[in-house]
């Protein structure tokens, strides 16, 4: 459910006109839903109210300050998986207490700065890092609290790309492996165990996949209580899927409560849950503006100024992004795919669509682009990032700015002998 509606043949961001937008912002810009954002959240806060839980945003989606500000004021924690996003976070207000720190790369710069920044805990990934990690907060003269993560051999049922939780991924620690790994964390001297994380994948279209890898986990769960080493927290991840297009259908936030609650009962947990794009994807779009339109030979390209530097999915991950005319005109249907300018093959956001002929100038709507389509955006072919917008209401705000060409250049520095 989002806020991104027609009214009389014309697309608004909730009470304010697209075309006005870009009018202000230009093309290609992002647009993002205060009111969708805060819905989505609170959908997760109402399902799961009763058990005690922290919900950690994962900023991986996007991370802008505004969104996160937004997110932030609502009580939300943060899932993090770089010292940058850690960064981020504590700007945008989310406290350290609510942040967990993924990620199978941690640096030990950034390690340190995440216990100097005293988060909830780190979700470890190997006994190397783990060794790091106790290495590091020997030196601080601090206890690193952890939960380590293990990987259950759960498929998802997601894209190859975004599945993580099968034994050939190299994400967590295999489950026959894990009771060992335990045994050691509990012996480190700078170490305190507080918790298990498993994340499975994203994009996830049913509830089945969250149910079978927690009952793996609660059992290793009992396993570790038999050899004392009790756990506070219970991080099930994220990865619960948005509806793309017609064909999908993903579980509500209390569909996953109602098929994951009754398995907790009887376990003294903090649930620590980390959505990300079940709160962004929907609530954001994309728009872009047709520069020519082109025959092809079987089909017609439709060619507009964002491209895959700018929402990449489509291209790694053949992901489906409905297309939308900001504002809708009767002409005739062709076949047709929506690519940019970027010198790829590969850079398209549509391919094989039945859609009504777009003119020159026309703007386009990429829709359910509120996670991983800025984040995951680049400078490639040179082209500056684009603008973001925020909605509320009947107003508007550049959240940031458009990059220049001079801004392709920051942190460039030409040595003396090439002057």
């Amino acid at each position: 459910m989002h806020d991104f509606t027609y009214k009389n043949s014309e697309l608004y961001a909730e009470g304010v006109p697209v075309r006005k937008i870009v009018e202000k912002a230009g093309t290609p810009t992002y647009i993002y839903s205060r009111s969708t954002l805060i819905r989505h959240y609170r959908a997760y806060r109402e399902a799961f109210d009763g058990y005690p839980h922290i919900i950690c945003f994962a900023l991986k989606a996007n991370p802008n300050t505004s969104i996160l500000k937004i997110l932030s004021k609502e009580g939300c924690g943060a899932d993090v998986v770089s010292g940058g996003e850690l960064f981020i976070a504590k700007k945008a207000g989310i406290s350290p207490e609510k942040i967990v720190y993924a990620g199978v790369g941690k640096t030990g710069e950034e390690i340190a700065f995440a216990l100097k920044s005293r988060i909830l805990m780190f979700n470890v990934e190997s006994a190397e890092e783990l060794k790091a990690i106790n290495r590091i907060a020997g030196k601080l003269k601090v206890k690193a609290p952890v939960a380590l993560r293990v990987n259950p051999d759960i498929a998802s049922g997601t894209h190859p790309y975004i599945s993580t939780g099968l034994k050939k991924h190299k994400f967590g620690i295999p489950l026959d492996k894990a009771l060992e790994h335990y045994k050691i964390a509990s012996k480190l001297p700078n170490i305190k165990v507080l918790g298990i994380h498993k994340h499975i994948g994203s994009q996830i279209l049913k509830t089945a996949p969250f149910v079978d890898a927690l009952k793996k986990v609660l059992s290793f769960a009992n396993t570790l209580k038999s050899y004392g080493i009790n756990i506070k927290y219970l991080d099930i991840g994220g990865g619960l899927g948005i509806p793309y297009n017609n064909g999908e259908a993903p579980p509500h936030p209390k569909d996953l409560a109602k098929a994951i609650l009754p398995l907790l009962k009887a376990y003294p947990f903090t649930l620590v849950i980390e959505p990300g794009r079940s709160i962004a994807g929907n609530a954001g779009i994309l728009v872009t503006k047709v520069l020519y339109p082109k025959k092809g030979f079987d089909r017609e390209f439709i060619i507009v100024d964002a491209g895959m530097n700018d929402l990449l999915r489509p291209s790694i991950y053949n992901a489906y992004h409905d297309i939308a005319p900001v504002v809708r005109k009767k002409t005739a249907k062709i076949f047709a795919d929506i690519v940019g300018p970027i010198c790829e093959s590969g850079d398209f956001l549509a391919k094989d669509r039945n859609i009504n002929r777009p003119e020159q100038e026309d703007l386009l709507a990429v829709m359910s682009a509120g996670a991983y389509g800025f984040s995951m955006s680049s400078n490639y072919n040179a082209r500056p990032r684009a603008a973001e917008v925020l909605v509320n209401g009947k107003e508007f705000f550049v959240i940031r700015k458009r990059e220049t060409y001079k801004d392709l250049l920051h942190g460039e520095k030409v040595p003396g002998f090439l002057k």
